[in-house]
């Protein structure tokens, strides 16, 4: 079953909101077994609205959309629904009825207004879709033409009724006996030219599942998806093929589906028996946040030092200062005399550690802006490399921090 999704509102053609409802809108209906063929969005402005349902029901007779539900004028997309099925706008009692009982709930001062009992209006024939974090209904509306499911754009109350109302809906009418599931693998210190070298060979051999290769800064993605197929076949079909994956990309893969960096790195540091300290110049407590973000991150990491300046880390990290005027904060003694440093500081195992050169200034011909070296240490092993990363300084300590973590899990685990 084909889907198509309509997000809707100003904000987001004004790049004012990011669309994280298309999204997990897309992610719900993939797993109840339909297929999103395309995706719309669309200002709050009437006529964009009519089209882009109108154009929906035409292509694939099933259209779900999001935003433009609440009270206020800019909120036209029932209305727009209801014309467009050729049915009135009625008032629903019982949902009336909730919306004043929870305004008394929460404690509002005098009646509910105006504005907000135009909530409970729905059109004619509508299936109403509850919103239990909310007092914007969703509403399912269908005729011959096919089905048009409407659902509030604030995004926690979006994603809770996706779940919960509508695909439970859609997989209702999906082709029975057939799924649709994909596993996401994780590289990173690989390009994505690189990871294509090595894994597009494969990609024949996959078929009938497919591959998408998704980069970002912290690396390349890799989605193998299994379409339409008998359940079980598809998860035969994609551990034989998640295997063959990871053999492709070897020590650039370091987990699957939402794995995060810092939370691998943390377990191989527990696995060992290591205690993690973090010594930082460039990246300015970036690593060390990634790591305290992980849930139990402290019975493994015990702290860092933010080494910003040449006095921090000749007075907190020990590094001798004729070592720094010799080579340069930014190089190879330096770093890893703050690795050193800060495992003696903290009595740590293992430690990282980064100095490099952000930018926008500060680049040299020998070190250009986006300098920067790494060093991990974990007991006697102890690696130290430079790299150059493009961008601006945001990106730059962004991909900076997920390299220095990447060099921490390689030696924690002995890869290349």
């Amino acid at each position: 079953m084909d889907v198509e999704i309509v997000t809707i509102g100003t904000e987001l053609l004004l790049g004012q909101t990011l669309d994280t409802n298309a999204t997990e809108l897309a992610r719900a209906l993939l797993a109840a077994g339909a297929r999103v063929v395309r995706q719309t969005s669309v200002s709050d402005d009437p006529e964009a609205v009519r089209d882009a349902l109108a154009g929906a029901l035409a292509r694939t007779r099933f259209a779900v959309a999001t935003g433009g539900l609440g009270p206020t004028r800019d909120d036209v997309t029932k209305r727009v629904a209801a014309e467009l099925f050729g049915v009135p706008l009625v008032t629903d009692d019982a949902y009336l009825r909730r919306l004043e009982e929870r305004w008394q709930r929460l404690g509002r001062p005098g009646p509910m207004p105006e504005a907000n009992k135009t909530q409970a209006e729905v059109p004619a024939g509508a299936t109403v879709l509850p919103n239990p974090r909310g007092t914007a209904p969703g509403l399912w509306l269908e005729d011959a033409r096919g089905v048009v499911a409407l659902l509030p754009g604030v995004p926690h109350e979006m994603r809770a009724m996706a779940v919960a109302e509508v695909a439970p809906r859609v997989a209702a009418r999906a082709e029975p006996g057939r799924t649709t599931v994909w596993r996401t693998l994780r590289t990173t210190g690989i390009s994505e030219s690189a990871v294509a070298d090595r894994v597009g060979p494969l990609e024949a051999d996959l078929a009938p599942l497919t591959l998408a290769y998704l980069p970002s800064f912290d690396g390349v993605d890799l989605r193998i998806t299994a379409w339409r197929l008998d359940p079980d076949d598809a998860e035969r079909r994609l551990a034989a093929a998640a295997a063959r994956v990871r053999n492709a990309v070897e020590a650039g893969y370091y987990g699957e589906g939402e794995a995060d960096l810092a939370a691998v790195v943390l377990d191989r540091a527990r696995a060992r028996g290591l205690r993690l300290a973090v010594a930082e110049s460039c990246t300015g407590g970036i690593v060390g946040a990634r790591l305290t973000a992980v849930p139990g991150a402290s019975a493994v990491f015990v702290g860092g030092v933010i080494a910003y300046e040449n006095q921090v880390k000749t007075r907190d990290l020990a590094v001798p200062p004729g070592v720094i005027e010799a080579h340069g904060a930014v190089s190879e003694p330096v770093v890893r005399g703050m690795a050193e440093g800060v495992r003696r500081r903290f009595e740590a195992g293992a430690a990282i550690a980064v100095s490099g050169i952000a930018g926008p200034d500060g680049g040299t011909a020998d070190k250009p802006v986006g300098t920067v070296w790494l060093c991990a240490a974990a007991d006697e092993r102890v690696r130290a490399v430079r790299v150059r990363f493009p961008g601006d300084r945001a990106e730059i300590r962004t991909r900076a921090a997920q390299a220095a973590l990447d060099l921490m899990r390689r030696t924690l685990e002995g890869s290349g």
